[in-house]
């Protein structure tokens, strides 16, 4: 299982870790923390040296209730972010959380190599013809609503059965586009409860028959630090325990801000599965 990343193939049969660069002020767990140039720099590094197969870049906070931004603003954040990062690091692999058709082509255009979209298209209806235009992987999210209302409507007739559906009708646009490579993520944390990003992780192996890979985004969410009566500056060891149960429910991307844990995760699956 593979994608073509400007002309590299990633081999999806072995899990990779997606590190997670935020250059928003609000992002739930390190929203303000990269400002500049250098702080943006040596945090990239480190996440490559790491480990890290992809970087994403996002200029836009998807936490609960995260305030509006506009297109320009998103822009003037993630652009030159792009642009810095290639300059220093030419053959980084960089994916954009946007769910902005706009962002995704101007992004891609400055040398981004994915784009990855927490509502698979439904924001934006440009989104899936862009992507298809742009020829590039596309990471698409099951969410209902958008960030500020999606917590309100977590009422499903059956969670696993619902967001299977979903995802067949989204994958079926995105190949009328002629997206070729597309990755699924089932959305852990956006438009479900507590007890249902369990569920969900305890049957992510059904999300197999979409015949997608799966990525898996756990790091430090509140299904994490909630469950553990803790907070989300303490929910690495949770994170790296619930990174290794996805990874034996079938996930093939692991997006974290802890690089060198989840790759230990990785590092250990790949050991428990060779013998």
């Amino acid at each position: 299982m593979t994608i073509n990343c400007k002309g590299q193939l990633i081999d999806l049969s072995q899990p990779k870790v997606m590190g997670v660069l935020n250059v928003t002020p609000d992002s739930f767990y390190d929203g303000g923390t990269y400002k500049d140039k250098t702080d943006i720099l040596k945090q990239v590094e480190t996440m490559l040296s790491e480990g890290a197969t992809f970087i994403d870049v996002g200029g836009y906070s998807s936490r609960p209730g995260a305030d509006f931004v506009s297109k320009d603003e998103e822009l003037l954040r993630v652009v030159p972010v792009v642009e810095l990062i290639l300059e220093e690091f030419p053959k980084v692999l960089m994916s954009i959380d946007t769910f902005r058709s706009e962002v995704a082509k101007q992004t891609i255009e400055a040398g981004a190599a994915l784009i990855n979209d927490i509502s698979a298209g439904k924001i934006d209806n440009k989104m899936i013809e862009t992507i298809g235009k742009l020829n590039v992987p596309y990471i698409m999210m099951h969410m209902r609503g958008n960030p500020k209302t999606m917590q309100q409507q977590t009422d499903y007739n059956d969670l696993i059965k619902d967001i299977i559906s979903y995802f067949g009708e989204r994958i079926a646009e995105a190949h009328k586009a002629k997206i070729n490579d597309i990755i699924i993520d089932p959305g852990f944390g956006f438009a479900k409860t507590l007890e249902q990003n369990y569920t969900l992780l305890n049957q992510l192996e059904l999300l197999k028959m979409t015949n997608k890979p799966i990525l898996a985004g756990i790091s430090r969410k509140s299904m994490v630090y909630k469950a553990l009566d803790t907070s989300v500056k303490e929910a690495l060891n949770g994170t790296t325990a619930l990174n290794m149960i996805a990874l034996e429910n079938g996930a093939s991307i692991l997006r974290v801000h802890d690089v060198k844990e989840a790759m230990e995760c990785v590092t250990l699956f790949n050991q428990l599965k060779s013998n």
